[in-house]
């Protein structure tokens, strides 16, 4: 019996040793094998094995881009001005066996030289050049700290300013002064509005005397149409008028000759007209010679017929 448990523990403790030999490594990660001691490799993705009491795991690596927020740093400027900075520092690992034995601790030691970098830039920037150039700042300290993180087998990818705090009474007056520059903006945008008010109103005005102007002139064009077509109807009208008179002349005198009237009833027709036209307003009377004899001849008679009535 004794000897059964004690095959029992023997077998618990080999399997206990054999799956403590067994590795599995997941995607973007990498372990860091010792034996004795001493580095042996450094194992990827997938399964391995080491040996027992000899070789073990010294360090799992991840090799995923990793984001440390640094707590803010005070800094001095060129014109001396303390303010304090934090910065975000993106980084991946590259070379798992540098990041195990290249530094003690890397998180820290990034930090540290982030700190320095930050300190050293800055130094050369006054206040407002440091508070307009977040981008200058951030390619200058990616540079500096890729540099020197690579013997540590880090990768700096991206480093950004997350926030500037200069001293209270810079704030005050930054914020006073952006206090003012609202209100001068302010003021330029109603003063542009007032304007281009004006201006609107003026346009609007000269469209209108355009418009009355345009309307005028097509009234004083359509009046002279209008004019000119009554002339030209009177004087239609009158031209018919003449047209109808001679017409009805010569339809008189054509009718007369049709009749077969003598040199007597024509001699009457022409007494008749010269009676119309002696009617008339006319100062001067011109009588044809042929009418003037038988002018004569009609005083004779009236003469001798008021002389002897009775015969």
């Amino acid at each position: 019996m004794a000897g059964f448990i004690t095959f029992i523990i023997f077998l618990i403790i080999a399997l206990m040793v054999l799956a403590s030999c067994i590795k599995i490594v997941p995607q973007a990660s990498a372990l860091i094998l010792e034996r004795l001691g001493a580095y042996r490799g450094t194992w990827g993705v997938g399964i391995h094995f080491k040996v027992p009491f000899i070789e073990r795991v010294a360090k799992r690596v991840n090799l995923k881009e990793q984001v440390v927020d640094f707590p803010p740093q005070p800094v001095i400027t060129k014109d001396n001005v303390t303010m304090r900075i934090d910065t975000v520092v993106f980084f991946q690992i590259t070379d798992p066996k540098l990041y195990a034995y290249g530094v003690d601790n890397p998180i820290m030691a990034i930090e540290n030289l982030s700190a320095t970098t930050l300190r050293n830039i800055i130094g050369d920037m006054e206040l407002d050049e440091t508070l307009t150039s977040r981008e200058v700042i951030n390619t200058k300290m990616r540079a500096s700290l890729d540099e020197a993180t690579d013997p540590w087998g880090i990768k700096v990818n991206r480093v950004e300013l997350k926030n500037i705090i200069p001293p209270e009474a810079i704030q005050d007056a930054m914020e006073k002064q952006m206090k003012a520059e609202r209100e001068r903006r302010e003021s330029i945008l109603i003063a542009e509005g007032e304007k281009r008010s004006t201006i609107l109103v003026a346009e609007g005005k000269k469209e209108s005397a355009i418009l009355e102007a345009e309307a005028e002139k097509q009234a004083a064009i359509l009046r002279a149409e209008a004019q000119k077509e009554r002339m030209i109807r009177e004087a239609e009208g009158q031209a018919e008028a003449i047209m109808k008179v001679q017409q009805a002349n010569a339809d008189g005198i054509r009718f007369i000759r049709e009749a077969g009237a003598d040199q007597a009833v024509l001699t009457i027709k022409s007494l008749e007209a010269f009676a119309k036209a002696a009617d008339g307003k006319a100062t001067k009377i011109i009588i044809p010679s042929e009418l003037q004899g038988l002018a004569g001849l009609a005083s004779s008679l009236k003469e001798v017929i008021t002389e002897n009535p009775q015969k």
